[in-house]
């Protein structure tokens, strides 16, 4: 299976991109990047055979890879043709949900439309400061801590006599 993943990814990739990376992953699947489009697909076994899971996702700055947006289970005995035209569905839905997720910090997975439709979290305001630094929860700890140095001063020192 590995070796069938390996030529399919292989033509697959000539197919998407002319600038193309293919390696394998450490689950045994394949992973093709496209670098000048910033984004990848990844084919990996799913135990049934000739089919395997397909997702893609995008490429950040530094050359890391985002976690996969989307993913679809395929026929590899459809042909690369047929292969190729899901990917091409995949990446730009990818591409589609970048746009909207540079405004937030963290990315809405594409599997969860409720998640990306709800607004990002308004940041807390601060509470303003009142006027002493140490609190009372402080001077109690204090207190206990020269409590039990006075214990231990008068049990070491108090019967010297």
């Amino acid at each position: 299976m590995q070796a069938q993943l390996r030529e399919t990814a292989t033509e697959l990739a000539g197919v998407l991109w002319r600038e193309h990376t293919v390696y394998r992953e450490r689950g045994g699947g394949v992973v093709i990047r496209g670098e000048h489009v910033r984004r990848w697909i990844s084919l990996s076994p799913t135990g049934g055979k000739d089919q395997a899971l397909v997702r893609a996702g995008r490429i950040l700055d530094g050359g890391t890879t985002a976690p996969a947006r989307l993913e679809a289970v395929v026929d590899l005995t459809a042909g690369t043709t047929e292969l190729a035209a899901v990917c091409r569905r995949l990446l730009a839905e990818t591409a589609a949900d970048a746009a909207p997720s540079t405004a937030s910090a963290r990315p809405a997975r594409a599997t969860s439309p409720a998640r990306s439709a709800r607004p990002p979290k308004a940041p807390k305001a601060a509470r303003p400061r009142k006027g002493r630094h140490t609190g009372i929860g402080s001077w109690v700890v204090l207190l206990c801590v020269g409590g039990v140095v006075a214990l231990w001063a008068y049990s070491v020192f108090g019967n010297a006599h």
